[in-house]
C-alpha cells in the first residue's frame, strides 16, 4: 500500500481535452491500358493488395470495363508504398500499368 504524504496536496490531474484526428485516407487506383494482361492485374491485386481471387477478378473487371478501379484505401504512406510496389512489379514484367492515388 502506498504511503500517503499530506504535504503533497490533493490536486487532481485532468486529462487533456485534445482529440486526435484520424489521418486522411487515399484510394489506390489501377488504370486500364491496352497492354497489361488481365491475369497480371489479378496477380497484383492478390499479391500486393491481399485480395481473394474472386475479389481481385471483380476489381480487374471494373478496371477493364470502366477504365479505373479501386485496389484499396489506405493512409498516405501505405498508399505510396503500394503504388511503388505495383510500379516496380509492372516494370519488371514490362507492363505499363498505371497506379495512382486519390484522396477519399
Amino acid at each position: 500500500m502506498p504511503n500517503f504524504d499530506p504535504h503533497l496536496g490533493t490536486d487532481v490531474l485532468t486529462e487533456s481535452q485534445q482529440k486526435l484526428q484520424k489521418p486522411p485516407l487515399y484510394k489506390v487506383l489501377l488504370h486500364n491500358d491496352n497492354y497489361t494482361t488481365m491475369e497480371f492485374v489479378v496477380q497484383v491485386l492478390m499479391e500486393i493488395f491481399h485480395h481473394s481471387e474472386n475479389e481481385a477478378i471483380r476489381i480487374m473487371l471494373q478496371v477493364h470495363n470502366q477504365g479505373v478501379g479501386v485496389a484499396g484505401i489506405y493512409t498516405f504512406e501505405i498508399a505510396e508504398t503500394k503504388i511503388a510496389k505495383v510500379t516496380a512489379l509492372a516494370q519488371e514484367y514490362e507492363y505499363p500499368l498505371l497506379c495512382t492515388l486519390e484522396e477519399e
